[in-house]
This record gives structure tokens, C-alpha cells and sequence, in this order.
């Protein structure tokens, strides 16, 4: 069916049903950010393809919330449907729950799948609809219409290898029953994936770009239980799983163990990473904790040895990188035709000679001048440009290693730039050092730092729409929480930056029409020191890849901001040069050489 089709068909099954709004949020029986193609319903309904979205479809409209990164992409997937692009945080512009109950009259009924929406989602739909009357239906209607929906994923589940793991299941099923405990819980319900993979050890390739597989895993003090499709775990695994104590069940029968559970239980969930559905038949007897996994944490605070096989996975992607970009800059340079997709070609190529490279961690971003002004911006063979030997070309692009995740975006000037292009390059990275340089006390937040990315910017009257930065998984997924740099939040809880914690940097800044500018690196949180004061924490900057100093204004550039440039450089080529020869070596070299010489 075309996505006008299935608008119309939905519709009448809606009218069928007596529904007046049914909400398709992007989501999946999990949470995910990065879906399954199973429960891409959104992007199956309305043809908007980016990875965060809201559609709300009535009788009469029809619209699809998301925010400033996919705002340019939305209108051009949605031109010519009837559905409505819906600004999300923009001033004056009302979310989608706000506006529904604004419009609909008491009695109204208002669906959404129960397995797409989580505990804590359900409380605030019924929050913003009981006080107006409105009903909830959780019913999946476009399930019901969706004939050619795919299956579940069949790919395999595997044992990570332990050469990289740093850890046993049995400690990492230990740590997870201790704190259990320690919340007063009997039972702990996870459905998060990176979270399940991580306490097993196991991984898959159930979602793009991300190392995890469909699953829930159930565990008491004694047993746990991994539910997964069947037929993905092969004998020998499920006897080394056995060995550790964990038993397998079909993925579908979670909800009936969950009712199964004893009347007497305490069962612990995150209620925004446990779906609805999950717990439909959880017996009422049953005390629901609900809080944050303990997993999440453990997982975000990466061990010596982590961080150590991390180190060494950023200096083989480094390689890769420069041998990427010099291909890149040379070819436009001499007059070859290359493209934004040729650019992730080259890019993936190169990160695939690497050893213990696995896939991509995301979709390549590659725009070129205007395009660069897009932050999630994706070239498709119908929606990409030309390289020329002029302007600005953005580059953000990820591997997953065994030994690691990386995530960096670079800025290079593919020939003649223009003063403004060269102002914000450059106001940009120095928002970006001057967070690398920060010094911060223990307990202090994201929140707390993102002002020092934007200052420069602010000095200028400019600012980006976008967090500053994300947790970063150890052969998982590339973004992860707990943590994130981002402005505050209203009662947005402020979660500490800890030793061993995994966090982008990006400050960006994007000129519709004209060209964007994002400088990434992955940094680890470390201590610092210690003072009369208390401790303090600090940064090491994981990420090695030179910055692109040809389009740089070094008198926007403080001597701090110089100083940590030329240090950052000098360990680049010392690090990288003893991996490359030949050309890629000079380009290196060129590309490193002190601003001072």
C-alpha cells in the first residue's frame, strides 16, 4: 500500500472502531531509539523515515511532530501526502498530547499499541487526557492493516568474544541480583536491549547499526530467564547459558510469566523502558518498583580494561579516517567527481580493513555546503550533491568494533571558504575545546556543562538546537544513557558525569541554505583532583583525527584554546603516523602541524 493507502485504510478502521486520534509513536516492545523493520509503523504510515517522530492521524488530519534536526528532511518526505509537518519545541507550538486535548471532546477515544508505549508514557497520555475526558484505547489499529508487516528478526544471537568482554556473565548476573536486593525487589523485569546484552554477553544484529537482538530477560535471586525468538541460539550456547544459570523461553511468553509471577512479588522495572503490554496480566498482588535499571549505570561506567581496548579501537579508526579523508580531499581537489554518497563508500571502506571491525554504528551523515546545515541529514541516490573543490563538507560517521565504539564528526574545507564559513568553524571548535578543557567537580552534570560548548557561540548571538552530547556504549548501542550534556530541563533529572562514563562532544551550528559546522569527539570522564573542595573530574579525549585547520580563524582562538589544539595534534600524529605511510602519512602531518609553526 502507497502511505496515502494505508492513511485511508487506517482511517476507516478507526472509524470502525469508534476512535477519534490514533498516536504512532516511534518505538518498539523495548524503548529502542533505532527500531526493528517490524515496528517501523510510523515510517511505514507516513513515509518520514527519521529515527524520532510522533504521527497523530484523525478523521480530518493528520500530522507528524519531530523535532529541528529532521525539520528540512520531514517536509520533503511528506510533500504531497496530507500529512502535516508539527514543529516540536518550538515556541508557542503545542506537543502533540496538548493538542489533541485541545481538540477533542469529552468522550473521545484516542488510541495507541500498548507494546509501543511504556509504563511512564502511559501515565502522562492518561495525565493530559482523564482531566478533559478523553479515552485511552490501547489497541495497535495499524497492526490490524498492515498485511505485509515484517516478521521478527532471525538473525543469530552469539557469546561476545571474551577477549573484549572484561567480564563473566556470572559477575555481571551477581552485580545486577545485588542490586536487586539492594531496591528491595524480589524480581527484576529488563526489556531494555543494550542492557540485556550486556549482562549476558551476548550479542546480535536484530537492529541496524546497533549489536543487540530482541529479547527479555527475567531474574530473581535463583533463576533468569531470557525470552528470544526461537531458533536463534544454537545448542552450544544454550548449554554455556545454562552453566550461568539462565534458561530460555520463547520471546512471546514474557507476559504470561510475568502473570505466573507469585502473588507475593516484588517485581523491579524501569518504567520507561517496560512496555505496556509487557506487563498487562501482571497480577495486581504484585508491588511494581519502578526505577531506573541498575544495569544502565554499571553499564555507563566502563572498566580499565574497556576503556584500554577502546583507546586502541580509536587509533585503528583514526587510521581509517585519515586514510579516508585524504582520499576524499585530494580527489575533489584535483577535479574528480565524487558525491556525498561516494564519501560514505570511501569512509566505510576504510574502517573495513581494520581489524575486529564489525559495521558501522550509525548511517553515515555526509553533507556537503547547504546539506552540512541538516544535523541528521542522509544522502539517498533520489537526495544528495556534488562535491566541489569549495565550501564545507561534514562528516559524521561511527564503527563498531569488538573493542569499541566510536562516534566522530569533522569539517573539512574541500578548497576556498568563505569568512563566515571560517568564523563559525571556528567559533565551533572552540566551543568544543573549551568544554575537552573543562575541570568540574564530582557530581556534577551534562546539564551543568553544556553553557561552556555554547558560550563562544553565544558571544556571537548564535546557538545550536541540539544536545551537546550522548553516553556512548562499549560495543553497543552509540548513543546511551544515563548521562547526556544537553541545556537543562524543567524537572529533568540531573545525572552525575562519573569516572569511566563515555560522552560525546558536538557543539554545532547550522545556516539553512548555506552550510553546518559539528566538531565531535568521544571523551571519558577521569579524576582529576582532589582539593580542600572535594574531587574533581575531568576529560580524556578519546577520538583521534586531526581537525581541518585550513578553514580556521586563529585569532577567534584563545592561547588556551591554541595550546590544547596544538597538544591534541601532536599526540594525533604521534599516535597515527607509525600507522600510515606514504601519502596518508604526509596528509597527516600536513593536517597536524602546530598553528604556532
Amino acid at each position: 500500500m502507497t502511505h496515502h493507502t494505508s492513511l485511508r485504510h487506517l482511517r476507516s478502521h478507526m472509524n470502525a472502531r469508534g476512535v477519534a486520534a490514533c498516536i504512532v509513536p516511534t518505538a518498539d516492545p523495548h524503548l529502542s531509539e533505532y527500531l526493528p523493520a517490524r515496528w517501523k509503523t510510523r515510517a511505514w504510515l507516513s513515509g518520514f523515515s527519521g529515527s524520532a517522530g510522533t504521527l497523530v492521524v484523525g478523521g480530518d488530519f493528520a500530522g507528524l511532530w519531530t523535532d529541528s534536526r529532521y525539520f528540512e528532511q520531514a517536509e520533503r518526505e511528506l510533500a504531497g501526502s496530507d500529512i502535516a509537518l508539527m514543529k516540536q519545541r518550538v515556541a508557542h507550538a503545542p506537543e502533540h498530547l496538548a493538542w489533541l486535548s485541545a481538540r477533542l471532546h469529552a468522550g473521545a477515544k484516542v488510541s495507541i499499541a500498548a507494546d509501543m508505549l511504556s509504563l511512564a508514557g502511559a501515565r502522562q497520555l492518561r495525565a493530559t487526557f482523564d482531566p478533559v475526558g478523553i479515552e485511552l484505547l490501547l489497541e495497535d489499529l495499524p497492526g490490524a492493516i498492515w498485511s505485509t508487516r515484517p516478521a521478527l528478526p532471525t538473525a543469530p544471537i552469539r557469546a561476545y568474544d571474551p577477549a573484549f568482554a572484561c567480564a563473566t556473565r556470572g559477575a555481571r548476573l551477581a552485580s545486577t541480583r545485588a542490586a536487586l536486593h539492594d531496591a528491595g525487589a524480589t524480581h527484576h523485569l529488563i526489556s531494555s536491549l543494550d542492557d540485556i546484552a550486556w549482562i549476558t554477553l551476548l550479542r546480535g544484529s536484530d537492529v541496524e547499526y546497533n549489536p543487540v537482538f530482541l529479547a527479555h530477560l527475567l531474574l530473581d535471586a535463583e533463576r533468569a530467564t531470557l525470552f528470544v525468538p526461537s531458533g536463534k541460539i544454537d545448542p552450544a550456547l544454550r548449554t554455556a547459558l545454562a552453566a550461568d544459570g539462565i534458561i530460555l523461553a520463547d520471546y512471546a511468553d514474557i507476559t504470561a510469566a510475568c502473570a505466573a509471577l507469585p502473588a507475593d512479588a516484588r517485581l523491579l522495572v524501569d518504567p520507561a523502558r517496560v512496555a505496556v503490554a509487557t506487563l498487562a496480566a501482571l497480577p495486581a498482588s504484585v508491588q511494581r518498583i519502578e526505577a531506573g535499571n541498575p544495569s544502565t549505570a554499571a553499564k555507563a561506567r566502563k572498566s580499565t580494561c574497556e576503556l584500554d581496548h577502546w583507546r586502541e579501537v580509536m587509533a585503528r579508526d583514526g587510521a581509517a579516517l585519515v586514510r579516508a579523508f585524504r582520499q576524499i580531499d585530494t580527489r575533489v581537489r584535483d577535479g574528480e567527481q565524487l558525491g556525498e554518497m561516494d564519501v560514505d563508500d570511501i569512509v566505510c571502506a576504510e574502517r573495513a580493513r581494520e581489524a575486529d571491525f564489525i559495521a558501522p554504528s550509525f548511517a553515515t551523515i555526509a553533507g556537503y555546503a547547504a546539506n552540512g546545515a541538516l544535523p541528521h541529514y542522509r544522502a539517498t541516490p533520489q537526495h544528495h550533491a556534488r562535491l566541489q573543490a569549495r565550501g564545507l563538507l561534514l562528516v559524521d560517521s561511527g564503527g563498531q568494533y569488538l573493542g569499541g565504539t566510536t562516534d566522530i564528526t569533522r569539517v573539512w574545507a574541500l578548497g576556498e571558504t568563505t569568512s563566515e564559513e571560517r568564523e563559525d568553524f571556528t567559533r565551533v571548535l572552540a566551543g568544543m575545546i573549551a568544554l575537552s578543557r573543562a575541570r568540574f567537580p564530582a557530581g556534577a552534570s551534562g546539564p551543568q556543562l553544556d553553557a561552556l560548548a555554547r558560550a563562544p557561540l553565544w558571544a556571537a548571538g548564535c546557538d545550536y538546537g541540539h544536545g551537546t552530547g550522548h553516553g556512548v556504549g562499549y560495543f553497543l548501542n552509540v548513543h546511551e544513557g544515563p548521562q547526556g550534556i544537553r541545556p537543562p530541563v524543567p524537572g529533568g533529572a540531573l545525572v552525575a558525569l562519573e569516572p569511566g562514563m563515555v560522552t560525546s562532544i558536538e557543539p554545532g551550528l547550522y545556516r539553512p541554505g548555506r552550510h553546518g559546522v559539528r566538531h565531535e569527539n568521544l571523551a571519558a570522564t577521569r579524576t582529576s583532583a582532589q582539593s580542600e573542595f572535594g574531587s574533581f573530574l575531568e576529560f580524556e579525549t578519546l577520538t583521534l583525527c586531526p581537525f581541518d585547520t585550513r578553514p580556521l580563524e586563529p585569532t577567534l582562538l584563545d592561547a588556551a584554546a591554541r595550546a590544547w589544539l596544538d597538544a591534541y595534534h601532536a599526540r594525533v600524529r604521534a599516535i597515527l603516523a607509525p600507522r600510515l605511510d606514504g601519502a596518508d602519512r604526509d596528509w597527516l602531518e600536513a593536517r597536524c602541524a602546530p598553528l604556532t609553526a
